[in-house]
Formats: C-alpha cells, sequence, structure tokens
C-alpha cells in the first residue's frame, strides 16, 4: 500500500545511532510497507508480543524493541530483530531478560515486576536506556506502590544503574502523584549525547483532569535530564489534544496520551500521541512536533492546574494515521531508521498487541520526503 500523506515537519538531524535528515526538503510520509506478526508467535521460548518500544542502532543495523509484559507471560524482556525497509520479514534475532540490580529477571509479584514501555540506544555510551511505569494498586484488599523507573543496562542485558526521578513522580496512596499506567512511556536523547527527555503519559493528580472528549486542560510533563550529571534539571508542560472518538457505551473507558517521543534536539521534539475508545476497532495515532524553545520550566510547580503562570511547550500537528486508511492499532513506538535506496531517511512505528487475539504486532515502514 502506498500513499501520499502530509508531514508537515522539518525533522532536524537526530542522533548519532540514526541518519541524519536533511531539514530543508522534509515535505511528506510515504507509507512503504505494513507489516503484522501472527498471534502467538514464538521466538526462542517466548511469546512474541506487548511490543511497546522500538529503537535503531544504526552501527549494527539492528533494533531493540521492548516488550511490556510484566514478566506474567515470560520473564521481562527485550528483542532484537531486523527490520527490513523493503518490505521482507522482519525477524527476531535475539531476546535478553530485563535484569534487576542484583541482575535477576525480575519475578511475576506485583510488588517487583515492572511495567517496561520505552527504551533506546544511546551510541555514546553504547548502553540501552529503559522505562517502566511502575505499579499504583490501591483498594480494600492491597496497597502496591512501585514507582515509576529509568534503567540502564548493557546491550546484552547486564544491569548497570539507574537515574533518579523528581519528587513529583514518586507513587502514592493518595489522589497525588501519577496515575496508575500514566508516567513514563516515551524516553530519547538529544543527537550530542548531553541530554534525555523523558514523557509523561497522563497528567498527574495535582496537575488536572485526564484528556477528554472536548477537554483542552489535560497537561503532562516532560522531564530533560543532564547526562553527565544523571540528574532531572528542568520539566516543561505539554497540553494534550481531546480523545478522539466516544466511547460505546458513552460511560466506558477512552484516554489521549503520550506513549513516545522522539528527541531531534534540544528543543525539538516529535510527539506521538494514542486516542483509544472501548467500542471503536481503531486507535487514533497522531504525531505533533514539539517546541521547548520558550517553554517555562515548570519543576516549582506543584500543580498545573493550580498554577497556570506557565507557557507550555508550544505544539504543531504533523501527521494523522487516519490518512492511512488502514486498520490501525495500539501505536507505542517510533524510530528514524536507516536510509533508503533513494538516499531519503525513514521512520519505523509499532503497535503493541496487548497479547490479545484481537490486536496485531504491526511495524509501519515510512519514507522521509
Amino acid at each position: 500500500m502506498r500513499k501520499y500523506l502530509l508531514f508537515s515537519l522539518l525533522l532536524a538531524a537526530c542522533s548519532t545511532s540514526r541518519q541524519s535528515v536533511n531539514t530543508s526538503d522534509v515535505s511528506q510520509l510515504r507509507l512503504l510497507y505494513k507489516h503484522v506478526i501472527p498471534y502467538n508467535t514464538s521466538f526462542n521460548g517466548t511469546t512474541v508480543g506487548g511490543l511497546s518500544g522500538i529503537d535503531y542502532d544504526a552501527a549494527r543495523n539492528v533494533y531493540y524493541l521492548i516488550c511490556d509484559d510484566r514478566s506474567e507471560h515470560e520473564a521481562a524482556r527485550y528483542y532484537t530483530a531486523q527490520v527490513p525497509v523493503n518490505g521482507d520479514k522482519v525477524t527476531f534475532t535475539a531476546v535478553h531478560s530485563l535484569p534487576m540490580p542484583d541482575g535477576h529477571p525480575f519475578p511475576a509479584t506485583k510488588d517487583l515486576a515492572p511495567d517496561p514501555e520505552a527504551m533506546r540506544y544511546n551510541p555514546h555510551t553504547d548502553h540501552l536506556v529503559w522505562s517502566s511505569e511502575g505499579e499504583r494498586i490501591v483498594n480494600a484488599k492491597d496497597t502496591i506502590l512501585k514507582d515509576p523507573a529509568i534503567y540502564e543496562i548493557t546491550r546484552e542485558g547486564h544491569f548497570l544503574d539507574t537515574f533518579p526521578i523528581p519528587a513529583q513522580m514518586h507513587m502514592r496512596a493518595t489522589n497525588n502523584g501519577p496515575r496508575k499506567n500514566g508516567t513514563f512511556e516515551g524516553l530519547g536523547f538529544t543527537p550530542d549525547g548531553k541530554y534525555m527527555f523523558v514523557s509523561v503519559e497522563e497528567p498527574r493528580y495535582e496537575d488536572g483532569p485526564r484528556a477528554g472528549l472536548q477537554d483542552t486542560t489535560a497537561w503532562i510533563r516532560i522531564i530533560k535530564y543532564n547526562l553527565q550529571t544523571r540528574q532531572p534539571i528542568a520539566q516543561f508542560a505539554y497540553r494534550l489534544s481531546p480523545i478522539a472518538a466516544a466511547p460505546v457505551p458513552a460511560d466506558a473507558f477512552a484516554i489521549n496520551g503520550i506513549p513516545d517521543i522522539l528527541v531531534l534536539s534540544e528543543n525539538q521534539l516529535v510527539i506521538m500521541e494514542r486516542s483509544f475508545s472501548t467500542g471503536v476497532k481503531n486507535c487514533t495515532i497522531r504525531l505533533y512536533k514539539a517546541d521547548l524553545s520558550h517553554a517555562t520550566d515548570v519543576s516549582s510547580i506543584q500543580s498545573l492546574q493550580a498554577d497556570t503562570h506557565f507557557t507550555p511547550a508550544a505544539k504543531k500537528p504533523l501527521f494523522n494515521f487516519e490518512s492511512l486508511h488502514t486498520y490501525v492499532d495500539n501505536v507505542e513506538g517510533m524510530t528514524l531508521g536507516p536510509k533508503l535506496s533513494n538516499g531519503h531517511s525513514s521512520l519505523i512505528c509499532i503497535a503493541d498487541n496487548n497479547f490479545s487475539d484481537k490486536e496485531e504486532t504491526q511495524f509501519y515502514i515510512f519514507g522521509i520526503e
């Protein structure tokens, strides 16, 4: 399927692990291929599914794919794969367990299991960094609070270190701090290797309501880290778009949040927003360009709802997957890939099937023109 689609973004040159993109003549995304991995595909004794993050290592021409299995099917893990941009079959090449600090795989117990969501390769350190959303269970039977986390590991899956998280990101039993399943979904590095950005999927309780059908005040935070000191040094507010479609029935679950980001420079990000509504088959995946050049550092603001004296990230729409006119599932990851035969760059997106036979593990391979 080939279709030309408006992609009104001038992408900046990206990380040294990717091919750079000419900033002067990017005007379109062209869908080259859509590839679906069959349900319950097995690889090296594991079930391939739940793929929620993807990154490209140009030096080795390999992709890293993190799986959001909370050690329920098999141990929490990530894969390496070949993802051809010419339409050939996606091939998985290795699988590694995600390690706890003691080096052992994560168990399935709710107080210890991670919720893996994003993984990036840092070519400046030759390491992988991945994020977990943690856990927040507060009910009459149990209170389980596990903070979101950012881990650094070797490419072979050996634990190295963690990054400290801002005080606002600690889980709490009261309606304060992050929401369940609403924390660290996206991350990325600046091309010079000096900074890392981590995005929060949904608003913290203090920062206001979740996205609604007509809500325009759903604020999330994007956290900036200094990679030399490993400390968070700034936070920026970003306003989510409304949920794309009404759920069926009307009071059923619906969400819009940020499943991934691409860091183009210290001030330029591509933001992916994913909207899902019960009873609606397609997810609505929208890409935006975020500019942090004039955004306020909101690190000291405890409530973005109560204190509105800040300038958020500037936001421009870039691309809507609805233009593809194909079934779009739970797309959660994106990466810039290799150069194409025509010299243009590629963009690869991946959908998480949630280990469900009603959903699909999808790869979208685009040419950037």
